[in-house]
């Protein structure tokens, strides 16, 4: 579905957010896209939208080049952005308004959203809290039956139950023929729903692996000691939270904050683990 060839992009010369990356996403999966502030969690999935265009590479979204803006691709990407706009209208002026752009915009899909969000359909969109706005507009999104679906920090502003609302939504979302990538500094909100992670740090992919394979090469365990098989370990109340080899083939849970912080500290370590 999508396909990533050396691809170089930056603000300026000076300065490469990206050098020489390359990736392939595929339908069917939903992507969680993991990084530092700054390490180009944002400007990737804006590349990928054709909202900004690299200096150098190639992209191809769903057999288009996104930077070219054709309506054929547009109506098939829904792009929730972290920061957005929406005008003093009520919810249905708004549909009608924008639902139009989208010809598989489904209207009982998103009324059904919306009261799962537990939104006020009769309150204009302007007044609505920023949480409420955001569930609007996720609402909107997966409405369109996009086939690719492009979520930066969507839970930003979302309290605990509508994180809850948001995971289970998101699960029922994917399809075979549909990509979501959701992108987050919130690790912890993409626990059980992701099934691809994507590490970017240093110009480039640091990792790039499913949580399956995650799992059956690596274990996450509580440990009293530290030994020359850990990995990577964080100070907890009852020894350390540890990442090891999984040389046993045991069955453990993916701890995304631990992995995240793991191969910001020691990126060089895991490499043998992932192609």
């Amino acid at each position: 579905m999508i396909q990533i060839n050396n691809l170089n992009f930056g603000y300026n010369k000076h300065s490469p957010l990206f050098k020489n990356m390359s990736m392939q996403l595929s339908a069917g999966h939903i992507y969680g896209l993991l990084g530092k502030n700054g390490a180009g969690k944002s400007s990737l999935l804006k590349n990928l939208a054709g909202l900004v265009y690299a200096q150098s590479g190639t992209l191809n979204v769903l057999g288009f080049d996104p930077k070219k803006r054709q309506p054929a691709l547009l109506e098939q990407i829904c792009f929730i952005p972290e920061e957005f706009y929406l005008p003093a209208v009520k919810i249905d002026s708004y549909i009608k308004a924008n639902a139009p752009f989208y010809k598989n915009f489904d209207h009982d899909y998103f009324n059904d959203l919306i009261k799962e969000f537990d939104i006020p359909v009769g309150q204009k969109l302007i007044n609505m809290s920023y949480g409420q706005k955001k569930k609007v507009i996720i609402a909107f999104g997966l409405a369109t039956q996009a086939k690719l679906v492009i979520m930066d920090e969507p839970t930003n502003g979302l309290d605990i139950p509508s994180k809850a609302q948001f995971r289970k939504i998101m699960a029922s979302a994917l399809t075979e023929d549909r990509c979501i990538i959701i992108s987050t500094h919130q690790v912890r909100d993409l626990d059980n729903l992701i099934d691809t992670v994507i590490m970017l740090d240093e110009n480039d992919i640091a990792l790039k692996a499913s949580v399956e394979e995650i799992t059956e090469k690596l274990t996450f365990k509580k440990v009293k000691e530290i030994d020359a098989s850990i990995i990577y370990a964080e100070p907890s109340l009852s020894g350390f939270n540890a990442v090891m080899p999984n040389f046993h083939q045991e069955d453990s849970k993916l701890d995304m904050e631990l992995l995240f912080n793991a191969i910001l500290a020691e990126k060089n370590k895991f490499k043998p683990y992932f192609n």
